[in-house]
């Protein structure tokens, strides 16, 4: 069988197959612990000696309940969040403040609403003083990639929600970072253009070969997408409870991989365990 899972616990101190060594990782997250203190100075352990890392040009997915922390592991891996405890290294040296390396795409839209696609594609050059004549340009050339090239002129409410969504994507990888982190960017969509947007990442993904960091509650979707899915506990103090390697062959169409046996004995094989910590999350289990 190509697919094969690959569950470990850090618990028992195990690392599967699944696992991507931290040697000059593209991110490397070790045992770090994310904590927050309370209005009433009590402390709240969103995430607990989380042992992370993804190889450059990896595309990893990271799924679990509500709550458990997915976004937090987000925000250490892009400088946002300061591990209480623990290291986070970027490309094997340590990350001091924002990672300079790391775009980041949000679930929310992050446009201008008074710029235009191509304006809201360009500003991110224009800031980083890139001559404006140059950074529409390029920004013209994103949109075309991304399927919108007749859509430059167009402001974010004449767009659709999977046209801003191209858009986003424009926005984020015409800085040509190393690291891609994903904040469930497709989950305002329906399942549809959802699908869509998946294949077109696969295919951003394949021409430039960045590190995703992909967080979602789509169980499918990570499948589908990723070469690795990790699954976190029920939070509060939410562990990495599983890392499978998604064998699955490439190039993938989101549509059709959904209906291979391979892909049913994979979702099978996580959602044994992610089920068991959705339900904890909801009290359902001792």
């Amino acid at each position: 069988m190509s697919a094969r899972g690959v569950e470990w616990s850090q618990q028992a101190g195990g690392r599967g197959e699944g696992v991507t060594q931290t040697d000059n990782a593209a991110v490397a997250l070790q045992d770090a612990t994310v904590a927050f203190r309370l209005a009433d100075a009590r402390t709240y352990t969103a995430v607990e000696n989380a042992t992370l890392t993804v190889a450059d040009g990896e595309f990893v997915a990271i799924v679990g309940p509500t709550g458990c922390g997915k976004s937090t592991l987000l925000n250490v891996a892009a400088g946002l969040l300061r591990p209480a405890a623990g290291a986070v290294r970027i490309f094997g040296a340590p990350l001091d403040g924002l990672n300079p390396q790391a775009g980041y795409l949000f679930q929310a839209d992050a446009l201008f609403p008074w710029k235009t696609a191509i304006d809201n594609v360009a500003i991110g050059l224009e800031i980083a003083g890139t001559p404006r004549s140059e950074a529409l340009s390029r920004a013209q050339g994103w949109l075309e990639t991304v399927g919108l090239g007749a859509f430059a002129q167009r402001y974010p409410h004449m767009l659709s929600g999977g046209q801003r969504k191209r858009v986003g994507l424009a926005q984020v990888l015409i800085r040509d970072p190393k690291i891609l982190l994903m904040d469930e960017p497709f989950g305002p969509l329906d399942a549809q253009t959802r699908q869509i947007m998946g294949n077109l990442l696969l295919q951003l993904w394949s021409a430039h070969k960045k590190a995703v960091l992909f967080v979602t509650h789509d169980l499918e979707e990570a499948i589908a997408l990723a070469d690795r899915v990790v699954i976190m506990s029920a939070g509060p103090s939410s562990r990495i409870v599983g890392d499978w390697r998604i064998e699955l062959p490439r190039p993938r169409d989101i549509f059709e991989i959904r209906l291979t046996h391979d892909f049913h004995t994979l979702h099978r094989e996580i959602w044994a365990v992610l089920r068991e910590q959705v339900m904890k999350a909801y009290g359902q289990v001792a």
